[in-house]
């Protein structure tokens, strides 16, 4: 079999590339590495999991298989039911669990879906791990793959979505000034309310008097996202927030920041936020229907971070695809940058080498990395909200910390990556490109991860320029 495991967890259409079989085949599996893992360090003892998932109607089968494989494996279960991504990663490392699954395809249409895993403490899975349990579930008659009764017993598996409240007040507890509800999350570990439910004291509201529009793709924020703002003190507008398993991400959301625009305007609201179906990202909109992208809002919050002296190394960290407008801003702050591949995951492993505590993506994927392990678009958008609350202005106002520069992007497909890389015609034609532009713009031509094909990246400061010189590269690129 080919690899199984991609960037973000396995992803397919259910049904016919993620099947019941595969997911209950692949929770067997990863149990079986986990258990053996646990039995190599320490005596063994009954793992537990945390599985959650996003509205889609395909989630509850691919549940069932996956709470099947890891109980029949001999697993306890937590069952979170919808819960956003995020919130999966942070009750796995709360709750002590081995393994967190999360059930998503985010942003992609509702016939999609995906298997995504955490790692004790709330990360990503390592790719080695993965790697162990793809070669269990490609190996005839690997041990647990062909049923049995474990030898501790089944796992027993229960009901765990009082857990959300858990997740909220972390989130509202990451705000400065928010210790009466950090109490109220300690209290939760003491034994609170008869169903998991925490009773929190009144706390600090540092959204009092905005009014804001949420967009919750109709996904896995639908039920928690309004009522994180509520609580926060905002004026809440929900939109997209009433899943049917089928229209999850269906012209709303992150992909589609103009359903949000339009509402703000209808609104007379003074911000908008938009989650994408597993709300693991956070894009914005101003009072004037205006879109604040990824690196606008890394960029505020940097400014922010830094001011209150929380800005590890004075660094944050983002992607090659970061706009030119941002490079300049964090210039002009002394904010260092470290730059990775694209991808949240090269993001969050440049975090951890260094030590830092804030980098994003242009996608609207920000990692807090003092509050979370992975991005988390409700914390992004609480953090957000409160630095246009508490600088007393709009969010298009803090938004003008960097001039977003216009950025052409063209896909060059059916080339030859190989050949377009040692090329001396295309080397000589993207160095014309660059000495043409100057401290003006940027260059960027980089061969695709996944697929036969080379992607020319412009930015300059008129889009026609931009665009000119991208289509110019492209055609170098073809003509090889």
């Amino acid at each position: 079999m080919g690899r199984l495991f991609g960037t973000d967890g396995v992803r397919g259409v259910a049904g016919e590339d993620l099947t019941g079989k595969l997911a209950m085949d692949l929770a067997t599996a990863a149990a079986g590495v986990l258990q053996d893992m646990r039995a190599a360090a320490a005596p063994a003892a009954r793992l537990v999991a945390v599985v959650g998932r996003d509205p889609r109607a395909s989630g509850e089968f691919l549940e069932a298989a996956v709470v099947a494989g890891l109980a029949g494996a001999g697993v306890d279960v937590l069952r979170l039911g919808v819960i956003p991504t995020p919130g999966v990663a942070f009750l796995t490392a709360e709750l002590g669990a081995d393994i967190g699954v999360m059930l998503s395809a985010s942003h992609n249409p509702a016939p999609d879906n995906g298997i995504k895993l955490f790692a004790r403490g709330g990360f990503k899975l390592p790719d080695a791990v993965e790697d162990e349990i793809e070669a269990r579930m490609a190996s005839p008659g690997a041990a647990g793959l062909d049923g049995g009764v474990p030898a501790d017993g089944f796992g027993r598996v229960r009901d765990a979505r009082g857990e959300h409240e858990r997740y909220l007040a972390h989130l509202l507890s990451s705000q400065p000034g928010s210790g009466d509800l950090g109490a109220a999350h300690g209290a939760r570990a003491a034994g609170a309310g008869a169903h998991g439910v925490i009773h929190a004291p009144r706390a600090a509201t540092p959204l009092a008097g905005l009014r804001v529009v949420v967009d919750c793709a109709h996904g896995a924020a639908s039920a928690l996202a309004p009522v994180l703002l509520r609580r926060a003190g905002a004026d809440v507008i929900a939109i997209g927030a009433e899943p049917d398993g089928e229209n999850i991400n269906a012209d709303c959301g992150s992909t589609h920041v103009e359903t949000l625009s339009a509402a703000v305007l209808k609104h007379g609201a003074d911000a908008g936020i938009a989650h994408d179906g597993d709300a693991d990202r956070c894009l914005a909109v101003d009072a004037e229907g205006e879109i604040i992208d990824g690196d606008q809002i890394l960029a505020i919050l940097a400014l922010e971070l830094k001011a209150r002296g929380l800005l590890a190394g004075d660094t944050v960290v983002t992607t090659v695809m970061s706009n030119l407008g941002f490079r300049k801003a964090m210039a002009r702050a002394d904010i260092a940058m470290v730059e990775t591949a694209v991808g949240d995951r090269y993001v969050l492993e440049a975090m951890r080498a260094g030590d830092f505590v804030l980098g994003g993506e242009q996608s609207g994927h920000i990692i807090m990395l003092d509050h979370a392990t992975t991005g988390d678009g409700m914390l992004t958008a609480l953090h957000l909200l409160a630095a246009v609350a508490r600088r007393g202005t709009g969010l298009a106002d803090l938004a003008r910390v960097m001039t977003r520069y216009p950025q052409v992007l063209v896909n060059v497909a059916g080339v030859d990556k190989e050949r377009a890389a040692r090329s001396p015609q295309l080397a000589a034609a993207v160095t014309a490109a660059k000495a043409e532009l100057g401290a003006a713009g940027r260059v960027l031509v980089r061969p695709s991860g996944t697929e036969p094909a080379v992607r020319v990246m412009v930015e300059a400061t008129d889009h026609e320029h931009a665009q000119r010189l991208a289509e110019d590269l492209a055609a170098t690129i073809r003509s090889l």
